[in-house]
């Protein structure tokens, strides 16, 4: 301490030299030694240090003053609290004082201590950030923030009172503006530490929107804006009221501007607060746009904008009148002639430079300074574009009314409204595409094209013709606009600018060619032609290569990085165009002659390839786009094309570049051109082979990819040794650790077991026991499972390994046989009997001589009494998977066996052998299906078996297959679909739903006619029925099902509460794999589903356990499936939400029960990421139950089970806390700042906020690693 104590001192001194350069010198590196987190002043050296910089502020050299000031910053942390308000002190009677540059001086420093004090929602970010989880951490820090939130009440009190006093003095405007300036900073940041004085600020603002100098009017607007978020009810009420009295005044005045003004930016700041008084507003705003006024205009469209913007709910009503009044001033130019302009186009010629100057002189000659109509025209264009973005619901209205319009105002003559008239076009075609995020389901060959997208493709030549001159203005902003429009054009519609491509051309070349074009416009006209190609058909730009080739290679050769890489990816589609290779089997036969541009195509981007001091971004497209052309024109490369690959070697090598070389050798090797890769493959395998060893799963995954090719397609040209540099990293990659890089292993373990069988001799003691180690893993399944089914059928018929049938059927089964035992006790995964089974059955397929014996084994295994249960479930599953491919009717004892099976006493067999007999019939249709049949109808014992056994069947064949057994098997499930146990039931629903998709031309209607049955367990049947005709994938029932889906969804107002709960999980199933089948229903459902939400008293009971009651609520389920529910339309459905109804459900959910209020957390935190706006509107009514949810204590005594579910809910609502504190406006809110405050300072509710945060921040890297 006293060696910091003396350097300070030295400092000290040094400051008070007359050499300025020492002063500077000085005051540096005392601001450096504040900015070390270690110092620490005593008492004495506090105040030297606040005296000195305080004095420093009045120093004559400005560079001194200026670092004086930035050392307030740190310093506000580092002393006490005292001292802080000495400086204030000095600083605010430093603001009152004659010398303008110590005012403006003593301002700054007023601003940087405000920006170093402790913001209150800030300040739990910061805790839980910045220190270790544990109670008496949380204690400490807590008081450590506390001291800093008390030192940031203080001080904004003593600065307040002195700033409201400072306003009032208005004989001095720049103290004035000085003194707002800094009330908008402290409102802005720490307005919740400024409650008790809101209501005098409000005070000391109004009478400053009638300041005779413009500047403080505007700065008093923004000193409001910021206040209103946080201040309370009455006073923003008392400032609306005001606004609106002085708006209601008789004559339009300049104070009627700062009124509308002001009115725009408490909305902006305000939001849903307006709201309440628009009613009255509106009229008055929409009065003062027919005042000859063109700055009040302006200032009332941008009132309109913020009110769309803010309280859309509100505003619903009177967006119609909104868009009329927008349409009518956004062509208001009272001072140009755009008839006269357009005669005069007629005649013009395509000369660019000709056809510019003359624009330029047409601007000259109608240029007026005092014309302030641009203005009206951008300000109502804005308001047309908030209209556009926030109302995706009035798209085919927009199409009609705006479209049209707007595109007619193409021709605009000032640049400025021009780009916001492209910037609302284009958001125009932003709605228009699939809101992002949402499953929408891929549109089917029956179902009727978008209302929408049909207007639009109508406008594409009117687009087109517009922007067809447009694109070769000299405006550098007018064309980056045009290019803007015309990606998202070809974004929205792929495929439909074919035809205008020719007149696109000279707008496209001259931007990429003109001198005079910036980096921008260059990188957005290359931009642009990459999307133009990827969404068209080659066929339609060969034609064109001639023209386009040359200025792209030119851009390829350009100095600035971005351009040459954006340049690079143009090229790499170009030679894609020039040469289709879609189908890899073979060499593509267009007619299109590539050759006299392979030179040029080749040259350029060979130069990019070989420089090594470039951008890392040039370097991989580089590789990528040299890889394309070897690809697809590697045959025209001739003596190029060997020293080429011995680049993409080189660069295999490199560090930083050997994952792009990675694929583009896999690309290569794939090619359909059949490349010589030879020369490269006895020094890049063993270089491959060696990227298996690095922790980089990307080039794990790329590296295993171009193995796997290169062996397909070189087998023969491999040598032991190369493959012998792949094989031994194979073992340390089959793990079920990853899943995926397991499965690209085995892909190539069985490409060499095809291409190289001899080399997989030692196969069985090296990965072989991997791959059976997957096979009995529970996680295994999908393509994993899949390809080590293939490598299981090569290794047999090739007899790689000395592996053959019986072997590998031993190996396959040997831990089952051992199972259960002393010696091995641990249990095996139910996914691992299936497993086993697939692989059973994948290695009798290819040998069906012996699998004849295996299945007579089988059958004799589970017959055997003796036979451990393992190895009985296992020989049932391998029975069906295996008679699931081949007839087993010659085994006349396997029905008998089965059906004996059915009365085990354990569980798993049974459900084994339904397994099996389901499997079995699918190989044995017309034996089996009657035998289950009869069965069904005259075992009801079992019954529940036998249904399983047939919804196996009916899943796996084929309608062809099952429509001569149809009518039986619709009849016996009706008979059945009553009852009363309700796991029947659900099987019988969804056998009748798998069989309804057999046939739903026929099966649906009957169905439908179901639905009037008077029994609630038929009707609860039949739509779960429904349920199971819904599949994520587009199948034939979708249309049929489109049409009547209203008359399912009616279930949810039936009166039994089982069926409606049914009806929720269907109509849930819908929302999450179909959201296009219930759109159109949402408005009638909608009701019904929130009607489910609400707690019903008729339904909640007490029942007497003993000496206790115990409360039973019966509508617990129906409510759990309805906000279920809600929770999948926030995902899938959002644009056809009013999120205003839907959080007023959500709030109740916040206080039911425990289940319900889990999922109501979790809606909270999805609608804080989705909706923040509608949420920041609730805050005041969400805050308290998630208060009362974090604060509520399980009473004493109470089971451990108890404590477990409070701590989980107590979790999950500090999530979705965590959640509501990431909406940058929440702070704003003085009940969420106190609830901010409130978890700060518990202990124990900031350690479960700090460990939520610790799980978000480590599952976000997780997310990063894994990537």
């Amino acid at each position: 301490m006293s060696n910091i104590s003396y350097h300070i001192s030295n400092l000290l001194e040094k400051m008070t030299s007359t050499d300025k350069d020492f002063r500077f010198m000085a005051t540096n590196d005392l601001m450096m030694e504040l900015q070390k987190d270690s110092i620490k002043l005593d008492e004495d050296s506090e105040k030297k240090v606040v005296t000195m910089l305080l004095k420093l502020l009045e120093d004559k050299n400005g560079e001194v003053q200026n670092l004086a000031v930035k050392c307030l910053g740190p310093l506000v942390v580092k002393v006490k609290e005292c001292q802080v308000e000495t400086m204030v002190d000095k600083l605010c009677s430093n603001m009152m004082s004659d010398k303008e540059q110590l005012r403006d001086i003593s301002s700054m420093g007023l601003k940087t201590v405000i920006a170093e004090l402790p913001a209150c929602s800030s300040a739990l970010h910061r805790s839980t950030h910045s220190s270790p989880v544990g109670p008496d951490c949380s204690l400490s820090q807590g008081f450590i923030l506390n001291m800093g939130l008390s030192l940031t009440a203080n001080i904004c009190k003593k600065i307040t009172s002195q700033l409201i006093g400072a306003i009032g003095k208005q004989q001095d405007v720049s103290v004035q503006l000085e003194a707002l300036d800094i009330l908008s900073d402290m409102l802005g940041r720490l307005s919740g530490t400024l409650v008790s004085f809101h209501a005098s600020i409000l005070t000391s603002l109004l009478p400053q929107l009638t300041s005779p100098r413009m500047a403080v009017r505007k700065r008093a607007i923004m000193a409001l804006g910021h206040l209103v978020p946080s201040c309370s009810t009455a006073l923003f009420t008392q400032l609306a009221e005001h606004l609106m009295a002085e708006l209601g005044r008789a004559q339009p005045s300049s104070n009627t501007r700062t009124y509308i003004q002001c009115l725009a930016m408490v909305s902006r700041q305000g939001g849903h607060r307006v709201g309440e008084h628009l009613e009255k507003i509106i009229p008055m705003v929409v009065k003062f746009c027919s005042v000859e006024d063109d700055e009040l205009r302006e200032y009332c469209f941008q009132a309109f904008e913020a009110f769309i913007r803010r309280c859309p709910k509100e505003m619903s009503p009177h967006v119609p009148m909104v868009i009329k009044l927008c349409l009518k001033y956004m062509t208001y130019d009272p001072n140009y002639n755009y008839d006269v302009d357009e005669d005069q186009e007629v005649d013009e010629s395509m000369d660019t430079e000709d056809w510019v100057d003359e624009d330029q002189e047409s601007d000259d000659e109608y240029s007026d300074d005092d014309d302030m109509s641009w203005k009206v025209r951008r300000s109502s264009v804005k308001c047309l574009e908030a209209v556009i973005s926030t109302r995706r619901d009035l798209l085919v209205e927009l199409y009609g009314s705006v479209a049209p319009v707007l595109l007619a105002r193409f021709k605009e003559r000032e640049e400025n409204v021009k780009a916001d008239i492209f910037v609302a076009f284009v958001a125009l075609l932003k709605q228009t595409r699939p809101v992002q995020g949402l499953n929408i389901t891929a549109s089917e060959p029956g179902d009727k094209e978008d209302p929408s997208i049909t207007l639009l493709k109508k406008q594409v030549p009117t687009v087109v013709k517009a922007l067809h001159k447009q694109l070769k203005e000299k405006s550098m902003k007018s064309r980056q606009g045009c290019f803007s429009l015309l990606t998202e054009l070809a974004k929205v519609l792929p495929g439909d600018l074919g035809e205008h491509i020719p007149a696109l051309i000279p707008g496209i070349i001259y931007s990429l060619t003109d001198k005079s074009s910036s980096s921008n416009m260059k990188i957005d006209a290359l931009s642009f032609l990459h999307v133009l190609l990827c969404s068209h058909p080659p066929g339609v730009f060969q034609q064109h290569i001639k023209v386009f080739l040359p200025p792209v290679i030119q851009c390829v050769e350009d100095p600035f990085y971005k351009i040459t890489s954006e340049a690079l990816l143009v090229t790499q589609q170009m030679v894609r165009i020039m040469r289709p290779l879609e189908d890899t089997s073979t060499v593509p036969t267009s007619t299109f002659d590539v050759k006299p541009y392979v030179k040029d195509v080749f040259a350029g981007t060979l130069k990019r390839l070989k420089a090594t001091d470039i951008d890392q971004e040039v370097k991989e497209r580089a590789i990528s786009c040299m890889g394309h052309i070897v690809s697809h024109l590697g045959d025209l490369l001739g003596s190029d094309l060997q020293p080429t690959l011995q680049i993409f070697l080189e660069r295999l090598k490199n560090e930083i570049t050997r994952l792009t070389a990675v694929k583009t050798l896999t690309l290569i090797a794939a090619s359909a051109l059949r490349i010589d890769l030879r020369p490269l493959l006895a020094e890049g395998i063993p270089i491959l082979g060696s990227f298996l060893r690095k922790n980089q799963r990307a080039l794990k995954l790329s590296t295993l990819s171009a193995l796997n090719v290169i062996v397909l397609k070189y087998s023969d040209s491999l040598k032991p040794d190369m493959i012998e540099s792949m094989l031994n990293e194979l073992p340390g990659l089959i793990e079920e650790s990853d899943m995926h890089i397991s499965q690209m292993a085995v892909m190539l373990l069985t490409s060499l077991a095809k291409g190289c069988p001899a080399s997989l001799v030692k196969i069985g003691n090296t990965a072989l026991p991997g791959v059976f180690h997957l096979v009995h893993s529970p996680l295994l399944q999908g393509g994993a499972l899949s390809a080590i089914l293939d490598l299981l059928q090569v290794l047999v018929v090739t007899k790689t390994g000395n592996m053959g049938y019986n072997d590998l059927l031993k190996a396959l089964m040997g831990p089952f046989h051992g199972s259960g035992k002393a010696a091995d006790p641990t249990p095996i995964h139910r996914q691992s009997y299936y497993s086993v089974a697939r692989c059973v059955a994948a290695l009798s397929s290819v040998c069906p001589k012996e699998a004849s014996g295996m299945v007579t084994s089988f059958i004799q295994e589970v017959k055997n009494p003796k036979t451990p249960e393992p190895v009985r479930i296992l020989s049932f599953l391998s029975l069906g998977e295996v008679g699931r491919n081949m007839n087993l009717g010659g085994q006349k004892e396997l029905k008998t066996v089965i059906l004996e099976a059915f009365s085990s006493p354990n569980e798993e067999v049974k459900s084994a052998a339904s397994c099996a007999l389901g499997n079995i019939c699918v190989g044995n249709l017309e034996e089996y299906l009657p035998f289950m049949l009869k069965e069904i109808g005259s075992q009801p014992r079992r019954q529940y078996l036998l249904l399983h056994s047939l919804k196996e069947v009916i899943s796996a064949c084929s309608s062809q297959s099952l429509l001569t057994h149809m009518e039986d098997i619709w009849a016996l499930l009706f008979k059945n679909c009553e009852c009363a146990e309700e796991g029947t039931r659900n099987v019988v629903a969804e056998c009748l739903g798998k069989l309804t998709m057999v046939n739903p031309s026929q099966l649906l209607p009957r169905l439908k006619q179901k639905l009037s049955s008077g029994s609630p367990l038929a009707r609860s049947t039949v739509v779960t029925a429904v349920k199971f005709t819904i599949v994520d994938q587009p199948v034939p029932i979708d249309s049929l099902l489109k049409g009547c889906i209203g008359d399912f969804l009616k279930t949810l107002q039936d009166k039994d509460p089982n069926v409606r709960r049914v009806a929720l999980v269907m109509f849930n199933s819908a929302a999450h794999n179909k959201p296009s089948l219930i759109h159109s229903q949402l408005a009638s459902v909608l009701p019904s589903l929130y009607k489910e939400t609400q707690i019903r008293k008729d339904l909640i009971r007490e029942v007497e356990m003993g000496p206790f009651k115990h409360t039973v609520d019966d509508g617990l389920d129906v409510r759990k499936a309805a906000f279920e529910c809600m929770y999948t339309l926030l995902d899938n459905c959002l644009d056809s939400l009013d999120i205003s109804e839907f959080l007023n459900h959500v709030e109740e959910g916040l206080k039911d029960h425990y289940d319900i209020r889990m999922l109501t957390f979790i809606m909270l935190a999805r609608l804080s990421s989705l909706c923040p706006n509608a949420v920041v509107q609730r805050l005041d009514r969400l805050v308290e139950p998630l208060r009362a949810t974090c604060t509520t204590r399980v009473k004493a005594g109470s089971v451990k089970q108890e404590f477990e579910k409070q701590e989980e809910l107590r979790r999950s609502a500090m999530r979705a806390v965590a959640a509501l504190l990431s909406i940058s406006e929440v702070e704003k809110s003085p009940a969420m700042a106190d609830f901010a405050n409130q978890i700060r300072t518990n202990a124990e509710m900031a350690s479960i906020f700090q460990s939520i945060q610790g799980d978000a921040l480590s599952s976000t890297v997780e997310s990063m690693d894994t990537s």
